[in-house]
């Protein structure tokens, strides 16, 4: 799973766009298109330092690396981490640094998002415990109340 994972948070996995040439554009509307955002959503990732948008007069423009920073940010949400994450991981696969030190914090990042995971799964575990006892006495309190009210 984290080999898969890493390949799932790789520039080179992101960039599968429909023929999206090195030199394509995009305005902030067609992304906010594609993947389902609000511009807002998009101008906070950029207030962020996720995305870093040329500027053409008073207009957005977003490259193909914008477009996959921003493929990869939402893929990062998804598995839980923080926007910090996110930029620390994304910013690291930009950089010539050694591969090995970058995939050994994304394994880092990765296991302790899964033993936060791990713990919500076995609060929510105790919490429908909890649940189904108490639905149960309810429904023992209500079937003793039938029945006394049947006898009287």
């Amino acid at each position: 799973m984290p080999a898969a994972a890493v390949a799932k948070l790789s520039p080179a996995s992101a960039v599968a766009a429909p023929a999206a040439s090195p030199a394509a554009i995009y305005t902030i509307g067609e992304l906010a298109r594609e993947f389902d955002l609000t511009t807002r959503a998009i101008r906070f990732y950029e207030d962020c330092g996720l995305l870093a948008p040329l500027r053409r007069g008073r207009n957005r423009v977003y490259t193909v690396r914008d477009r996959t920073r921003l493929k990869l940010t939402l893929r990062g949400k998804r598995l839980g981490l923080t926007l910090a994450e996110v930029k620390e991981l994304v910013d690291m696969y930009e950089s010539p640094r050694d591969t090995q030190a970058q995939l050994k914090k994304f394994l880092v990042v990765l296991a302790m998002h899964r033993e936060q995971l791990e713990q919500q799964m076995a609060d929510l575990q105790a919490t429908l415990g909890e649940v189904r006892e108490q639905e149960k006495e309810a429904r023992r309190l209500l079937a003793a109340g039938q029945r006394r009210a049947s006898i009287a």
